[in-house]
């Protein structure tokens, strides 16, 4: 099992797990930095990858697919091992190693093809990017190889799939050292969701905030925290008085409901 943290803030679908002393070897970049995808039972889905290199000599690269678990703090673990349930059977890859070239971009391609008995589901696996050669770090004197790479999370909604997700109460978390204002969210349905919408409150001084809803997957039949960011026009990163009230409209999806909530 290989494992990384991954900040709250950074999750959109692309992880870099790479040391910092090693990221003078390791220059790849990919985009999109995750794939949100929907197919029927029996249908065959195509993408492409952009694997970019920034370094100046030629970038060596091996490419395959792997298993992911996102933990209750929101770190994620790749697992090489076939899991449970996978669906990494339904993907063929264009080629198990690239090159690149300094400076260039290679368009890597990769396809799903979904059983034509497949249940109502949600397929999530990544594309693994990996540099072939390892980088040299230094760490107290002693010299380590370490391996970049970069984990592209591809999620595939089978067969009209889709998130229930009920909010379940108010809790207040740590976020980034402050405080912030947090829901419990539960997720009944048959493929991961996300929260969003516009929130306003106030806080035990009387000042008044915007509130974001973190944009983090909130997997099936998984309860998960989502943190609401406060912010002003002058200032991105207040500190609340506490209890806070927040108000407004939570979406996901085609779906509303309406948040009036006390947290203390």
């Amino acid at each position: 099992m290989r494992r990384s943290f991954l900040a709250l803030f950074s999750f959109v679908g692309a992880v870099l797990c790479a040391s910092v002393q090693a990221q003078g070897g390791f220059a790849a970049l990919v985009s999109p930095p995750r794939f949100e995808l929907a197919a029927k039972p029996g249908a065959t889905l195509r993408s492409v990858i952009e694997v970019s290199n920034r370094s100046t000599g030629p970038g060596h690269y091996l490419i395959h697919t792997a298993d992911w678990k996102l933990a209750a703090d929101f770190a994620v673990s790749f697992e090489d091992g076939l899991q449970p349930d996978s669906c990494r059977p339904w993907v063929t890859l264009e080629r198990p190693e690239v090159v690149v070239p300094g400076g260039a971009t290679l368009r890597y391609r990769f396809e799903l093809k979904v059983p034509a008995d497949a249940p109502p589901g949600e397929c999530r696996f990544a594309v693994m990017i990996e540099g072939a050669d390892p980088s040299i770090a230094i760490n107290k004197g002693i010299a380590m190889p370490v391996t970049g790479r970069i984990g592209v999370i591809v999620y595939a909604v089978i067969g009209g799939a889709a998130p229930d997700l009920e909010v379940l109460g108010p809790t207040i978390a740590t976020l980034n050292g402050l405080k912030v204002p947090t829901l419990r969210v539960h997720n009944a349905g048959t493929a991961h969701g996300r929260m969003s919408g516009f929130l306003t409150g106030t806080d035990a001084k009387g000042i008044s905030y915007d509130f974001t809803p973190a944009d983090l997957p909130i997997l099936p039949h998984e309860e998960r925290q989502v943190f609401l960011t406060p912010s002003t026009a002058p200032d991105e990163h207040p500190t609340l008085t506490f209890p806070v009230t927040v108000k407004g409209i939570l979406e996901w999806g085609d779906h509303k409901t309406e948040l009036n909530q006390r947290f203390e």
